[in-house]
Formats: structure tokens, C-alpha cells, sequence
């Protein structure tokens, strides 16, 4: 029998806890699972990915089947039980639909053609729901109709005077070019160009043009240079020169733009990026091959003294790319990755035949290479020993050079001039996942692709016979018919895929 003084001092000492309990804060992790549930369901894909990660019980919430499928029905509102069928979870299903649709592998998206009296197209680049492409000395940007279907309008520029060699977008809450508001957010096109001039372009004209290069314009740095207080971007030239400009030059007309001509190239200036671990460190390299990098934030009268590092490599330049302090250059038949910190070589891919492009996939140390005929897949991870690196998977059934590649973390896209048909293969394996016609209203022959550019689940092909052009606008987003298997086109090659197994996950 339980003694009364036991009996109140249970009591006590439960009221006590209850009373600690009431004075404690309230968190997340008192509510129960399927409160949390129900409130997980009205968040977006990215605060679901980071609330998975938190913790194992908030992981349980975060990978309920009715949070996905409130995302699913949100993003597509007509399911598709092919996916659904074979997959174990209402997630597994969404990432699978999600990892189909971002490699291109449906034969129904939304499609959209446009008809140029251009004889090639130089430059492509696609932005939001804004195409520009360049012919010659004419740019061209159309607005892709987002509700209608379409273009809603086409915009020609045509200032500069002489073949346009480069263009790339800028931030304007980077570049500061206006300081209102409005435009701060918006992105600004810059151009060069071998009329010795670069021009920056806002609202459908022309807003600054810089001068300073004594021959033609032929490069431009891929991003901006500098911190917070200070952005500049710089070009290469014919005369071998480097040059400086600022993003925001005092003056109406722009007089103070010029901040430094950087001295040391013998040959014309063709590639331009900036380094990935420094933003004041810019790589250059001219039609001789040779590299140098450049401190552009070195306060020095004598601007050859910028320069804080030099290499050469063999072969002709095809590419330049970089990540991090690791700086990829594609010349000849080879691949070289030089490390920007000791400017040493660290890895080299060897190809047997001459190099038309690349593309490098640094997260997963994939590199692409494209040749005649066909394009080749390497991993660096697989052996540290150049001579004996084989490609993972062959890209085969292109015709002519490949010259037009892109990689991101689900595909890759091969095209050419000779070939009207542009390829999707994925990323990890090279497997073939489809073909798309640059020109699909156009039974003409001769036509090849001139120019790529992908977004995610959207591509944009432009395709030229020599008279004309056309530009073909692909939306997969809303795609519900998968790639039949029966695709006539060969599956990639592969060298001994079965011995080659790689631990090292990795993750979007």
C-alpha cells in the first residue's frame, strides 16, 4: 500500500513539471506530425530541401507523401503514372519526372519557331524568357510569350559598324549603371565588336559605348571583376592589349570608363575569364597560346607589372574555362588544368583527334570534348596517369565537327554546323536521350545547328542553311510523352564502365 507522503510528494513533483513545462518556450518540435506536415505542404522546393536536412524527425515531415504530392500537383497539374508506377514514394516519383524533364527526354514540349533572313547566327544567348542572338554586326532579341504561345516582340540593334565578336549579360545591381529602382535588378547586354568599340545596351539602345582599343574588340571577360565598391569587366583586343573599364564611368559620355591597359600579349587576345577563388584575378589567353593572369585591382604605374603569373600550352586555343583556383584550357587535342596558385599543370586529357569545343562540369570532374563525328566524356578521378586516361563514354552519331557544347548537372548537348539535329545525352553516364531538329518546319536541306544555348528544361537551337535561319524555341516544363525506346540513334560508347566504381556521391 503506498504511504500518503509518497503519494503527495508524486503529486507535487508532477504539478512542478507541468509548471516548468508551461514556463518553457514553445519550438517547432512540439507540434505534432501531422500539423507539421500540413504546414510543409505550402512551402517551396528549396525550404523543404534545407528543412530535410535539419534533423532526422523534421526529415521524416519533409519526405511525406503529402508534401509531394501538394508540389507535384502545384508544378504539374496532370500526373504521370509511368513515373509514378515504378517508383516507391510520392518523392521518388517527382525527382524522377523532375531529373526526366531537365534531360530533355519527352517528345512532346512546347515549341516555337522563328524565320530570320540571316545567313548564320554568330552569338546566342537566352535569358528569362529573352532570346538574343547576333549576326554579324545585327543583334536580334525577341520575348518569348509566356501565356500566348509565341514571340510577343523582336527588337533589332544594329549600331555597331562591324561583326560583333562577343556578348555577355551583366547584372545591373553589379554593374550599377542605374541606380533606380526599377533597373537595379534587370541585366544589361554588353557587346564587342571589330569596329574597335564595346557597347552596353539598356531598354532597346544603345546606353554607353567604351573606346579605347587601337584594333578590333575580340573578347570580353565572362564576369565582373572587383567587391561591393567597385565592379569593372575587361576585354582583349587585336593590338594584344588587356583593358579595364568601369561598369559606372563618371561623365556623361563616359571619359573616365578606361581604368587600365594591362601589356604583355605579342598576339591578339581571344579567351578571357576570371578566376573563381579571386574576383580581382583575370586569365588571358592569345592566339599564340600563351596565359597570363592579371591582378586588375594592382595599384601600379607600371600595368605590366599586373601580371602575376604566365604559362603556355600546346596547340590551338579552343577554349578556356574556370573554377575555383583550378583554370581548364582546351587547346589542340588535349585539355590542361592548371592550378591558378602555383600556375602548375595538374591534369591533362589527351584526345586523339583536333579539338572544336569543350565544356567542364567541375562539381563532378567531368570534362567534354568535341571532335569530328562524335564528342567524348571524361572523368579526371579516373586515373591521375594522362597517357592512360580513357574517356568514359563516347558521344557518337554527330556529322561533321562538334562545335557546340553543353553540360550542366542532369545532360549534356552536342551540335554542329553539319548537322541539323542537336543531341541530349546525361551527364553521369553519356546514355543517349535524345534528338531534337534545329529546324522542324523547315524540309529544306543543308541546314546545321549555328548556335546553343539551355536553361534547365528549355532550349533554344538556331539553325542555318547559308540563306536563312532558324531559331527554335523548346519548353519541356509542362511535357508529358517520354521518349519512345525504340530512338534510332546509337547509344554512347563506353571503355570498361563495369570495373570503374565511384564512391564519391555527389549532390545537387
Amino acid at each position: 500500500m503506498r504511504r500518503p507522503g509518497v503519494f503527495v510528494i508524486n503529486s507535487v513533483l508532477t504539478l512542478f513539471l507541468h509548471l516548468r513545462w508551461w514556463k518553457r518556450p514553445t519550438t517547432i518540435m512540439d507540434l505534432n506530425m501531422d500539423s507539421l506536415v500540413h504546414c510543409t505542404s505550402h512551402l517551396n522546393l528549396q525550404d523543404i530541401s534545407n528543412m530535410a536536412m535539419s534533423c532526422k524527425y523534421l526529415r521524416a515531415v519533409a519526405y511525406s507523401d503529402s508534401v509531394w504530392q501538394s508540389l507535384s500537383r502545384a508544378r504539374w497539374p496532370s500526373p504521370i503514372p509511368y513515373y509514378n508506377s515504378q517508383k516507391s514514394s510520392v518523392r521518388d516519383a517527382y525527382l524522377a519526372r523532375h531529373t526526366a524533364l531537365q534531360q530533355l527526354k519527352f517528345e512532346d514540349p512546347v515549341i516555337d519557331n522563328f524565320l530570320f533572313n540571316l545567313k548564320s547566327h554568330d552569338h546566342l544567348l537566352f535569358l528569362d524568357n529573352r532570346i538574343i542572338l547576333s549576326e554579324g554586326p545585327v543583334i536580334r532579341t525577341l520575348d518569348i510569350g509566356i501565356n500566348s504561345g509565341g514571340y510577343d516582340s523582336v527588337l533589332t540593334l544594329n549600331d555597331h559598324r562591324a561583326r560583333i565578336t562577343c556578348m555577355r549579360l551583366f547584372s545591373f545591381s553589379d554593374t550599377t549603371v542605374c541606380r533606380s529602382g526599377e533597373l537595379r535588378n534587370s541585366t544589361v547586354l554588353v557587346t564587342s565588336s571589330c569596329d574597335h568599340t564595346i557597347r552596353l545596351w539598356s531598354k532597346g539602345s544603345c546606353y554607353r559605348c567604351y573606346r579605347g582599343h587601337s584594333g578590333g574588340v575580340t573578347t570580353l571577360s565572362d564576369k565582373l571583376l572587383g567587391d561591393s565598391n567597385e565592379k569593372i569587366f575587361a576585354s582583349g583586343g587585336v593590338d594584344g592589349t588587356v583593358r579595364l573599364w568601369s561598369s559606372y564611368p563618371k561623365g556623361k559620355r563616359g571619359q573616365q570608363a578606361l581604368k587600365g591597359t594591362l601589356y604583355g600579349h605579342e598576339k591578339p587576345v581571344i579567351l578571357m575569364v576570371v578566376a573563381g577563388h579571386r574576383s580581382s584575378l583575370l586569365v588571358s589567353m592569345s592566339k599564340d597560346s600563351k596565359v597570363r593572369v592579371w591582378d586588375a585591382f594592382t595599384s601600379s604605374a607600371a600595368r605590366s607589372s599586373c601580371c602575376v603569373g604566365m604559362t603556355s600550352v600546346y596547340g590551338v586555343p579552343v577554349g578556356m574555362k574556370c573554377d575555383g583556383s583550378l583554370l581548364y584550357v582546351a587547346t589542340g587535342s588535349s585539355v590542361v588544368v592548371i592550378d591558378l596558385r602555383t600556375m602548375r599543370e595538374v591534369s591533362t586529357v589527351m584526345h586523339k583527334s583536333q579539338l572544336h569545343s569543350f565544356d567542364v562540369l567541375p562539381s563532378r570532374s567531368l570534362i567534354c570534348t568535341g571532335a569530328t563525328g562524335s564528342a567524348k566524356l571524361w572523368d579526371l578521378r579516373r586515373s591521375s596517369e594522362t597517357f592512360k586516361a580513357e574517356p568514359l563514354a563516347e558521344l557518337d552519331g554527330h556529322e561533321g565537327p562538334v562545335k557546340h557544347i553543353r553540360m550542366d548537372a542532369y545532360k549534356i548537348v552536342t551540335g554542329g554546323p553539319d548537322d541539323c539535329y542537336v543531341k541530349v545525352w546525361e551527364v553521369d553516364t553519356g546514355a543517349f536521350t535524345n534528338s531534337l531538329n534545329c529546324a522542324p518546319d523547315h524540309p529544306t536541306p543543308g541546314f546545321g545547328c549555328s548556335a546553343v544555348a539551355v536553361r534547365g528544361c528549355r532550349i533554344v537551337t538556331a539553325g542555318s542553311n547559308g540563306g536563312e535561319g532558324s531559331l527554335c524555341y523548346r519548353d519541356f516544363s509542362s511535357a508529358t510523352q517520354p521518349v519512345s525506346s525504340d530512338n534510332s540513334i546509337p547509344a554512347s560508347k563506353f571503355w570498361d564502365s563495369s570495373s570503374y566504381s565511384d564512391t564519391d556521391e555527389s549532390y545537387d
